[in-house]
């Protein structure tokens, strides 16, 4: 997990980088902003999620005519507008398919209400909401329990990171916390084995013998783990890869990881 590929964005990406940099920053003092949630997925599974409270929905005709040939219930009459409408509204490259939905957050659990069963995944300042995203679909297709981020240098539950989660932000919770280290010790304390993925371990993660309850912990491409989230670690294990190129984009890593701890210790799959 330590290569990252860097392309050149069109300039219209970064005027939109720069505005969904002021919305972020406006979320952070205003934690009643609501999610915006676009795409079929997502927004039909917020839809059919009970704990989802929705704002606003606003539809195209051929989206509406859908969710209604669909039989998907609508807790508010739809807002119909034409697909331009939606566009305006996010990046030049969303792909909204005619429907977007402001939602309320979702309640996040605290560090210490999670349950010691299971697996727990850590995200150290992992930023990119796509990488995010895709691991919170990862992270649902093998019942994670939670995903525990931090607060700050993390993407917002929001617009890219729900499309890219394709629904599964209503099935894997997140819990948000100010130290990631205290957190991991936290759940070190509750009878979680922390073990971080590190691609310079001595220790391949199918031979660590790793058992539940598990927090596997995950840290951003380039930079690895923190000195102090290693050290919060009771393990560290790297995937061992038989080709040329010995790192993996991190939610690639993290479905890896998720696929080999549940074949290889029978008390993750059953705890």
């Amino acid at each position: 997990m330590r290569e990252r590929l860097w392309h050149a964005r069109p300039r219209s990406h970064e005027r939109y980088r720069a505005s969904h940099r002021q919305v972020r920053r406006e979320r952070r003092h205003d934690p009643d902003a609501p999610v915006i949630l676009y795409g079929w997925h997502p927004v039909t599974a917020a839809l059919a999620n009970p704990a989802r409270r929705i704002r606003k929905i606003l539809a195209t005709e051929n989206a509406a005519r859908r969710l209604a040939d669909d039989g998907i219930r609508l807790p508010l009459e739809p807002e119909l507008v034409r697909p331009d409408a939606i566009a305006a509204r996010l990046s030049p490259d969303a792909v909204h398919q005619g429907l977007l939905a402001e939602a309320d957050p979702l309640p996040a659990p605290d560090i210490d209400e999670l349950a010691p069963k299971g697996t727990v995944l850590a995200l150290d300042q992992i930023t990119d909401p796509h990488n995010v995203g895709a691991i919170l679909r990862t992270a649902a297709a093998f019942a994670v329990a939670a995903i525990v981020t931090t607060a700050r240098h993390s993407p917002e539950a929001t617009g890219v990171l729900a499309k890219s989660a394709s629904g599964a932000l209503e099935w894997t919770p997140i819990v948000v916390v100010q130290n990631l280290a205290r957190a991991l010790a936290a759940l070190k304390e509750r009878g979680f084995l922390i073990a971080g993925l590190d691609g310079a371990a001595s220790e391949d993660i199918a031979e660590a013998g790793l058992t539940s309850p598990l927090a596997l912990v995950l840290g951003a491409e380039g930079k690895g783990l923190r000195q102090g989230t290693r050290a919060a670690c009771d393990r560290l294990a790297r995937l061992d890869l038989p080709g040329a190129i010995k790192s993996l984009n991190v939610s690639n890593a993290a479905a890896l990881a998720l696929y080999i701890t549940n074949r290889s210790s029978a008390p993750l799959r059953g705890s």
